[in-house]
């Protein structure tokens, strides 16, 4: 019995001191998200699509019954990818801009860009996808009466990222296109 003693002993300390020093993780998984693109500090919390894409939108001017092209630029984190438009499959969302107008605005139409097409390893084809930067295109139309003066639309862009391994929650960021009607 003295013999198993100090290998009990051992073993249980061993068992203690990786317990110690093991770290474990309960609840959904964080990481840090990239500063704002107006600068403001980065936050922590659940890892989505939006962690990993940016987005921005150009000044347009609209003369009164014309139309102009208004510009997002998407950005991704390097590593990771969003969805083209259309998607290549039904379970993946497409990376979609919607614009909220008013006032004698609307949208003519929205063009995506040309999609690269690549082999991931959690897909059993190739995925149509954008990196990097990709440019999507607004055209918006101002009706003969549209108010004259600056205002800014609403828009909505919903991106489904992933990286070279999985895709991630569906997000949508919220950002805002400022328009002048002359």
């Amino acid at each position: 019995m003295r013999q198993r003693s100090p290998l009990l002993f051992i073993a249980l300390s061993t068992l203690i001191w990786f317990s110690a020093c093991s770290k474990t993780t309960s609840g959904p998984t964080t990481t840090s998200v990239p500063a704002t693109p107006n600068g403001s500090p980065a936050t922590t919390g659940p890892v989505s699509s939006v962690s990993f894409v940016r987005a921005s939108a150009s000044e347009v001017q609209i003369p009164g019954g014309g139309s102009a092209e208004a510009t997002v630029r998407v950005t991704m984190q390097s590593g990771y990818h969003i969805n083209a438009n259309p998607a290549s499959d039904s379970y993946l969302r497409a990376t979609e801009l919607t614009v909220q107008t008013a006032d004698g605005v609307s949208v003519a139409f929205v063009t995506y860009p040309t999609a690269i097409t690549k082999t991931f390893s959690f897909a059993k084809k190739p995925l149509a996808v954008y990196e990097g930067e990709a440019v999507i295109k607004v055209t918006l139309k101002a009706a003969n009466s549209a108010p004259k003066g600056q205002r800014s639309f609403a828009a909505k862009l919903n991106v489904q990222a992933c990286d070279d391994q999985v895709c991630y929650a569906p997000g949508r960021i919220d950002l805002s296109i400022p328009v002048t009607v002359k």
